[in-house]
């Protein structure tokens, strides 16, 4: 899987894991929060999904990756929410794992879903995040899911 760093150009997962180590490891004194949403798009011959994982230094910016994918047309929203939401879970796992085999499991992972109270999917909101803390990650939805909403946001279009 690649990622794209504004910053740094193409990077694997594992090269994106040792990226935000060093960005941790240049400020100690620090708080951090690590980021993960999907957006996606639909277009005449298929939907975009992109992936963004964010390593959020409080106080003192952030630094983003992202992989952008497409796949064939989905019609329902339903199940685009739901399949972001699976794509979401699918890399903090990874993520998590990476970070985990580096020595550093205390980085916990949130995931940002693209949902919220009001709009379309109002409904789907106890079922996936749900889905997000039955596997063992903290959920955020709208406004304070900026890393689906706001970033993956930006690279659907």
């Amino acid at each position: 899987m690649q990622f794209i760093s504004p910053s740094r150009g193409s990077m694997t997962l594992e090269q994106v894991v040792a990226d935000i180590l060093a960005y941790i490891s240049e400020d100690q004194e620090r708080s951090y929060t690590l980021l993960v949403g999907t957006d996606s798009q639909p277009y005449h011959k298929g939907t975009c999904f992109v992936s963004a994982i964010i390593i959020h230094r409080k106080g003192k910016g952030a630094r983003y990756y992202y992989n952008k994918t497409f796949e064939t047309k989905i019609y329902s929203l339903r199940q685009r929410i739901f399949y972001e939401a699976s794509l979401s879970l699918a890399l903090s796992d990874q993520l998590y794992n990476c970070l985990k085999e580096q020595g550093h499991e205390e980085l916990t992972v949130e995931v940002h879903l693209d949902v919220g109270t009001h709009g379309e999917t109002k409904e789907l909101v106890k079922e996936v995040t749900g889905m997000i803390v039955g596997s063992g990650f903290d959920a955020r939805i709208k406004p304070n899911a900026y890393a689906a909403s706001k970033v993956a946001d930006k690279h659907t279009k």
